[in-house]
Protein backbone atom coordinates (compact mmCIF):
# COMPACT_ATOMS: atom_id res chain seq x y z
CA UNK A 1 0.00 0.00 0.00
CA UNK A 2 1.23 3.04 -1.50
CA UNK A 3 1.14 6.52 0.71
CA UNK A 4 -2.02 8.00 -1.33
CA UNK A 5 -3.66 4.49 -0.44
CA UNK A 6 -3.41 4.90 2.89
CA UNK A 7 -4.25 8.43 2.93
CA UNK A 8 -7.50 7.63 1.50
CA UNK A 9 -8.07 4.94 4.02
CA UNK A 10 -7.60 7.15 7.06
CA UNK A 11 -9.87 9.93 6.07
CA UNK A 12 -12.57 7.35 5.31
CA UNK A 13 -11.75 5.90 9.17
CA UNK A 14 -11.97 9.88 10.25
CA UNK A 15 -15.13 10.09 8.14
CA UNK A 16 -16.82 7.31 9.75
CA UNK A 17 -15.65 8.11 13.16
CA UNK A 18 -17.44 11.85 12.31
CA UNK A 19 -20.65 9.48 11.28
CA UNK A 20 -20.44 7.55 14.99
CA UNK A 21 -20.21 10.15 16.90
CA UNK A 22 -23.72 11.77 15.20
CA UNK A 23 -25.68 8.99 16.40
CA UNK A 24 -27.65 8.91 19.33
CA UNK A 25 -26.29 5.58 21.61
CA UNK A 26 -22.77 7.09 21.23
CA UNK A 27 -23.20 10.51 22.46
CA UNK A 28 -24.78 8.66 25.37
CA UNK A 29 -22.39 6.86 26.31
CA UNK A 30 -19.83 9.03 27.33
CA UNK A 31 -16.59 6.27 27.17
CA UNK A 32 -17.15 5.67 23.71
CA UNK A 33 -17.61 9.48 22.17
CA UNK A 34 -14.39 10.31 24.67
CA UNK A 35 -12.71 7.59 22.92
CA UNK A 36 -13.98 8.52 19.37
CA UNK A 37 -13.04 11.87 20.16
CA UNK A 38 -9.56 11.33 21.10
CA UNK A 39 -9.08 8.71 17.58
CA UNK A 40 -10.79 11.44 15.65
CA UNK A 41 -8.19 14.38 17.14
CA UNK A 42 -5.42 11.90 16.37
CA UNK A 43 -6.56 11.21 12.78
CA UNK A 44 -7.39 15.02 12.21
CA UNK A 45 -4.20 16.71 11.27
CA UNK A 46 -3.32 13.98 8.58
CA UNK A 47 -6.82 14.56 7.04
CA UNK A 48 -6.64 17.99 7.31
CA UNK A 49 -3.18 18.03 5.47
CA UNK A 50 -4.46 15.43 2.69
CA UNK A 51 -7.52 17.57 1.80
CA UNK A 52 -5.00 20.54 1.34
CA UNK A 53 -2.50 18.02 -0.60
CA UNK A 54 -6.06 17.01 -2.83
CA UNK A 55 -6.80 20.83 -3.53
CA UNK A 56 -3.36 22.07 -4.84
CA UNK A 57 -3.77 18.57 -7.02
CA UNK A 58 -6.86 19.80 -8.61
CA UNK A 59 -5.00 23.66 -8.82
CA UNK A 60 -2.45 22.40 -10.96
CA UNK A 61 -4.75 20.49 -13.50
CA UNK A 62 -7.26 23.90 -13.32
CA UNK A 63 -3.87 25.47 -14.17
CA UNK A 64 -2.90 23.26 -17.01
CA UNK A 65 -6.56 23.22 -18.86
CA UNK A 66 -6.49 26.91 -18.58
CA UNK A 67 -2.53 27.12 -20.25
CA UNK A 68 -3.88 24.82 -23.06
CA UNK A 69 -6.45 27.03 -23.49
CA UNK A 70 -5.74 30.44 -22.81
CA UNK A 71 -5.29 32.95 -25.82
CA UNK A 72 -4.46 36.31 -23.78
CA UNK A 73 -1.14 36.49 -22.50
CA UNK A 74 -1.34 38.29 -19.23
CA UNK A 75 -3.99 35.29 -18.08
CA UNK A 76 -1.28 32.53 -19.70
CA UNK A 77 1.09 34.14 -17.44
CA UNK A 78 -1.30 34.14 -14.13
CA UNK A 79 -2.08 30.62 -15.08
CA UNK A 80 1.55 30.04 -15.41
CA UNK A 81 2.10 31.16 -11.80
CA UNK A 82 -0.36 29.69 -10.36
CA UNK A 83 1.08 26.50 -11.58
CA UNK A 84 4.07 26.83 -10.03
CA UNK A 85 2.37 27.64 -6.59
CA UNK A 86 -0.05 24.48 -6.78
CA UNK A 87 3.21 22.39 -7.40
CA UNK A 88 5.23 24.18 -4.82
CA UNK A 89 2.31 23.36 -2.14
CA UNK A 90 1.98 19.54 -2.95
CA UNK A 91 5.94 19.08 -2.75
CA UNK A 92 5.25 20.98 0.83
CA UNK A 93 2.34 19.07 1.81
CA UNK A 94 3.62 15.68 0.46
CA UNK A 95 7.05 16.27 3.40
CA UNK A 96 4.35 17.40 5.50
CA UNK A 97 2.14 14.71 5.00
CA UNK A 98 5.33 11.41 5.15
CA UNK A 99 6.11 13.29 8.54
CA UNK A 100 2.58 13.25 9.91
CA UNK A 101 2.04 9.56 9.16
CA UNK A 102 5.51 8.96 10.33
CA UNK A 103 5.76 5.63 13.26
CA UNK A 104 5.01 8.05 16.10
CA UNK A 105 6.65 7.25 19.96
CA UNK A 106 3.89 5.47 22.05
CA UNK A 107 5.00 8.11 25.18
CA UNK A 108 4.88 11.15 23.05
CA UNK A 109 1.52 12.22 24.32
CA UNK A 110 2.13 11.26 28.10
CA UNK A 111 3.07 13.73 30.80
CA UNK A 112 7.13 13.35 32.10
CA UNK A 113 9.20 13.00 35.32
CA UNK A 114 12.06 15.06 35.13
CA UNK A 115 15.15 14.34 37.86
CA UNK A 116 17.96 16.49 37.06
CA UNK A 117 21.18 15.98 39.55
CA UNK A 118 24.48 18.24 39.57
CA UNK A 119 27.49 16.30 38.03
CA UNK A 120 30.97 17.01 38.04
CA UNK A 121 32.11 20.15 39.54
CA UNK A 122 30.80 19.92 43.09
CA UNK A 123 28.51 23.27 44.12
CA UNK A 124 29.05 24.86 40.45
CA UNK A 125 26.95 21.72 39.30
CA UNK A 126 24.69 21.62 42.03
CA UNK A 127 24.39 26.06 40.64
CA UNK A 128 23.51 24.77 37.06
CA UNK A 129 21.33 21.97 37.88
CA UNK A 130 19.17 24.85 39.50
CA UNK A 131 19.46 26.90 36.64
CA UNK A 132 18.14 24.08 34.24
CA UNK A 133 15.52 23.33 36.61
CA UNK A 134 14.74 27.36 36.53
CA UNK A 135 15.26 26.86 32.43
CA UNK A 136 12.61 23.85 32.20
CA UNK A 137 10.25 26.08 34.86
CA UNK A 138 10.23 29.03 31.78
CA UNK A 139 10.03 26.61 29.20
CA UNK A 140 6.89 24.81 30.42
CA UNK A 141 5.14 27.49 31.11
CA UNK A 142 5.60 29.14 27.89
CA UNK A 143 4.28 26.16 26.24
CA UNK A 144 1.27 26.14 28.68
CA UNK A 145 2.35 22.54 30.94
CA UNK A 146 1.57 22.34 34.45
CA UNK A 147 4.73 21.86 36.80
CA UNK A 148 4.59 20.14 40.28
CA UNK A 149 8.05 19.52 42.18
CA UNK A 150 8.51 15.91 43.64
CA UNK A 151 11.86 16.22 45.60
CA UNK A 152 14.33 18.85 46.19
CA UNK A 153 17.83 18.80 47.80
CA UNK A 154 19.25 22.10 47.99
CA UNK A 155 22.91 23.61 48.52
CA UNK A 156 23.49 26.45 50.91
CA UNK A 157 24.58 28.69 47.60
CA UNK A 158 21.02 28.25 46.26
CA UNK A 159 21.90 25.43 44.37
CA UNK A 160 20.10 21.72 43.88
CA UNK A 161 22.27 18.23 44.32
CA UNK A 162 18.77 17.22 42.81
CA UNK A 163 15.61 18.10 41.75
CA UNK A 164 12.88 15.82 40.58
CA UNK A 165 9.69 17.08 39.42
CA UNK A 166 6.28 16.43 36.83
CA UNK A 167 5.59 18.42 33.82
CA UNK A 168 1.93 17.83 32.41
CA UNK A 169 0.53 19.03 29.61
CA UNK A 170 -0.14 17.42 25.33
CA UNK A 171 3.39 16.37 24.02
CA UNK A 172 5.06 17.06 26.72
CA UNK A 173 7.11 13.74 26.37
CA UNK A 174 7.18 14.78 22.63
CA UNK A 175 9.59 17.52 23.05
CA UNK A 176 11.23 17.06 26.78
CA UNK A 177 12.70 13.66 25.57
CA UNK A 178 15.52 15.52 23.53
CA UNK A 179 17.19 17.00 26.70
CA UNK A 180 17.79 13.27 28.34
CA UNK A 181 21.27 13.28 28.75
CA UNK A 182 24.45 14.77 30.40
CA UNK A 183 24.78 18.73 30.42
CA UNK A 184 27.86 20.57 30.32
CA UNK A 185 28.82 24.16 31.58
CA UNK A 186 31.59 26.43 31.08
CA UNK A 187 32.09 29.66 32.89
CA UNK A 188 33.84 31.15 35.94
CA UNK A 189 32.39 29.69 39.17
CA UNK A 190 30.90 32.41 41.90
CA UNK A 191 33.41 30.08 43.89
CA UNK A 192 36.45 30.30 41.81
CA UNK A 193 38.52 33.69 43.52
CA UNK A 194 41.32 32.95 40.49
CA UNK A 195 38.79 34.05 37.60
CA UNK A 196 39.50 30.36 35.59
CA UNK A 197 36.61 28.98 33.36
CA UNK A 198 36.01 25.33 34.64
CA UNK A 199 33.58 22.82 33.21
CA UNK A 200 31.04 21.21 35.51
CA UNK A 201 28.08 19.19 34.21
CA UNK A 202 24.54 18.06 35.34
CA UNK A 203 22.83 15.38 34.61
CA UNK A 204 18.76 15.49 33.02
CA UNK A 205 16.65 12.12 33.10
CA UNK A 206 13.32 12.57 31.73
CA UNK A 207 10.44 9.32 31.87
CA UNK A 208 7.14 8.81 30.87
CA UNK A 209 4.49 9.21 33.71
CA UNK A 210 3.30 5.86 33.99
CA UNK A 211 -0.26 4.59 34.71
CA UNK A 212 -1.26 1.71 37.12
CA UNK A 213 -2.41 -0.03 34.27
CA UNK A 214 1.31 -0.07 32.65
CA UNK A 215 3.19 -1.05 35.97
CA UNK A 216 2.23 -3.12 38.43
CA UNK A 217 3.88 -3.27 41.42
CA UNK A 218 3.16 -5.61 44.95
CA UNK A 219 2.95 -3.69 47.77
CA UNK A 220 4.53 -6.50 49.56
CA UNK A 221 7.75 -5.63 47.02
CA UNK A 222 7.85 -1.94 48.59
CA UNK A 223 9.52 -0.62 51.29
CA UNK A 224 8.47 2.51 53.05
CA UNK A 225 10.50 4.47 55.38
CA UNK A 226 10.00 7.87 57.05
CA UNK A 227 11.65 11.02 57.63
CA UNK A 228 11.71 14.32 58.74
CA UNK A 229 11.17 17.17 55.81
CA UNK A 230 14.44 19.58 55.25
CA UNK A 231 16.06 21.82 53.22
CA UNK A 232 18.55 24.92 53.14
CA UNK A 233 17.57 27.72 54.70
CA UNK A 234 15.15 25.85 56.94
CA UNK A 235 12.10 26.34 54.34
CA UNK A 236 10.71 23.03 53.97
CA UNK A 237 12.02 21.69 57.64
CA UNK A 238 8.75 19.97 59.22
CA UNK A 239 8.44 19.06 62.86
CA UNK A 240 6.94 15.54 62.09
CA UNK A 241 8.30 12.72 60.08
CA UNK A 242 6.29 13.36 56.63
CA UNK A 243 8.54 12.73 54.53
CA UNK A 244 8.42 9.59 52.22
CA UNK A 245 11.08 7.24 51.13
CA UNK A 246 10.11 3.97 48.67
CA UNK A 247 12.33 1.25 48.07
CA UNK A 248 11.40 -1.28 45.90
CA UNK A 249 12.87 -4.69 46.76
CA UNK A 250 13.20 -6.22 43.31
CA UNK A 251 14.87 -3.75 41.79
CA UNK A 252 16.55 -1.43 44.70
CA UNK A 253 14.99 1.31 43.43
CA UNK A 254 14.13 4.32 45.55
CA UNK A 255 11.81 7.28 44.89
CA UNK A 256 11.43 9.99 47.96
CA UNK A 257 9.34 12.69 48.36
CA UNK A 258 9.27 15.80 51.11
CA UNK A 259 7.77 18.55 49.57
CA UNK A 260 4.27 18.34 50.71
CA UNK A 261 3.14 18.58 54.47
CA UNK A 262 1.14 15.35 54.88
CA UNK A 263 2.85 11.69 54.90
CA UNK A 264 -0.23 10.62 52.36
CA UNK A 265 0.57 13.07 49.34
CA UNK A 266 4.39 12.18 49.71
CA UNK A 267 3.93 8.99 49.65
CA UNK A 268 1.38 8.85 46.80
CA UNK A 269 4.50 11.02 44.69
CA UNK A 270 6.67 9.02 45.59
CA UNK A 271 4.91 6.11 44.28
CA UNK A 272 4.35 7.79 40.93
CA UNK A 273 7.67 8.64 40.65
CA UNK A 274 8.55 4.73 41.73
CA UNK A 275 6.55 4.08 39.12
CA UNK A 276 7.98 5.82 36.10
CA UNK A 277 11.38 4.76 36.77
CA UNK A 278 10.31 0.65 36.43
CA UNK A 279 8.27 1.93 33.43
CA UNK A 280 11.46 3.53 32.07
CA UNK A 281 13.38 0.42 33.02
CA UNK A 282 10.75 -2.11 30.93
CA UNK A 283 10.38 0.60 28.24
CA UNK A 284 14.59 0.56 27.58
CA UNK A 285 13.95 -3.41 27.55
CA UNK A 286 11.74 -3.40 25.06
CA UNK A 287 13.22 -1.08 22.37
CA UNK A 288 17.04 -2.64 23.26
CA UNK A 289 16.74 -3.89 19.31
CA UNK A 290 16.17 0.25 17.94
CA UNK A 291 19.15 1.51 20.10
CA UNK A 292 21.36 1.67 17.25
CA UNK A 293 18.40 3.17 15.02
CA UNK A 294 18.79 5.95 17.70
CA UNK A 295 21.92 6.30 17.80
CA UNK A 296 21.82 7.40 13.95
CA UNK A 297 19.30 9.75 14.76
CA UNK A 298 19.53 12.63 17.30
CA UNK A 299 20.76 10.47 20.65
CA UNK A 300 19.57 7.21 22.49
CA UNK A 301 18.49 9.35 25.79
CA UNK A 302 21.17 7.39 27.43
CA UNK A 303 21.74 9.19 30.76
CA UNK A 304 25.83 9.49 30.29
CA UNK A 305 25.37 10.86 26.87
CA UNK A 306 27.03 14.25 26.34
CA UNK A 307 23.77 16.17 24.74
CA UNK A 308 25.01 19.95 25.21
CA UNK A 309 27.55 22.33 26.30
CA UNK A 310 26.52 25.95 27.45
CA UNK A 311 29.21 27.90 27.54
CA UNK A 312 28.75 31.57 29.13
CA UNK A 313 31.70 33.63 28.07
CA UNK A 314 31.05 32.99 24.28
CA UNK A 315 27.24 33.37 25.05
CA UNK A 316 26.96 29.87 23.05
CA UNK A 317 24.99 27.16 23.31
CA UNK A 318 26.07 23.72 21.39
CA UNK A 319 23.99 20.67 20.92
CA UNK A 320 26.23 18.15 20.26
CA UNK A 321 24.05 15.43 18.27
CA UNK A 322 23.07 17.65 15.48
CA UNK A 323 26.11 20.12 15.75
CA UNK A 324 23.91 23.13 16.36
CA UNK A 325 25.74 25.97 17.63
CA UNK A 326 23.87 29.15 18.92
CA UNK A 327 25.14 32.23 20.35
CA UNK A 328 21.42 32.82 22.45
CA UNK A 329 22.66 31.45 25.50
CA UNK A 330 20.83 34.16 27.57
CA UNK A 331 17.19 33.21 25.76
CA UNK A 332 17.90 29.39 26.30
CA UNK A 333 18.18 29.71 29.76
CA UNK A 334 15.15 32.06 29.50
CA UNK A 335 13.01 28.86 28.76
CA UNK A 336 13.10 29.67 24.96
CA UNK A 337 14.19 26.18 24.59
CA UNK A 338 12.47 25.53 21.17
CA UNK A 339 15.36 27.24 19.62
CA UNK A 340 17.18 23.82 20.35
CA UNK A 341 14.19 21.41 19.92
CA UNK A 342 12.83 22.48 16.89
CA UNK A 343 16.17 21.65 15.22
CA UNK A 344 16.53 18.78 16.91
CA UNK A 345 12.98 17.11 16.03
CA UNK A 346 13.59 17.99 12.60
CA UNK A 347 16.45 16.15 12.53
CA UNK A 348 15.15 12.99 14.14
CA UNK A 349 12.09 13.27 11.62
CA UNK A 350 14.48 13.37 8.56
CA UNK A 351 16.20 10.69 9.95
CA UNK A 352 13.62 8.74 10.35
CA UNK A 353 12.14 9.34 6.81
CA UNK A 354 15.80 8.81 5.39
CA UNK A 355 15.64 5.22 7.28
CA UNK A 356 11.70 4.93 6.07
CA UNK A 357 12.89 5.59 2.69
CA UNK A 358 15.66 3.02 2.78
CA UNK A 359 13.74 0.64 3.90
CA UNK A 360 10.93 0.97 1.04
CA UNK A 361 13.81 0.95 -1.73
Amino acid sequence: MDMFDRLKDIEKQYEEIQRSMAEPDIVNDTEKYLRLLKEQGELEPVVNCYRKYRAAVDAEKESLELLDSEKDPEMAALAKEELSTAKEDQAALTKELQILLLPKDENDDRNIIMEIRGGAGGEEAALFAGELYRMYMSYAERRGYKTELMSVNETGLGGMKEVVFAVNGKGAFSRLKYEAGVHRVQRVPVTESGGRIHTSTATVAVMPEAEDVDVEINPADVKMEVFRSSGAGGQHINKTSSAVRLIHMPTGLVAECQEERSQLQNREKAMRLLRARLYEIEYTKKHEQEASEKRSQVGTGDRSEKIRTYNFPQGRVTDHRIGLTLYSIDKVMNGDLDLVLDPLISADQAAKLAELNNAVV
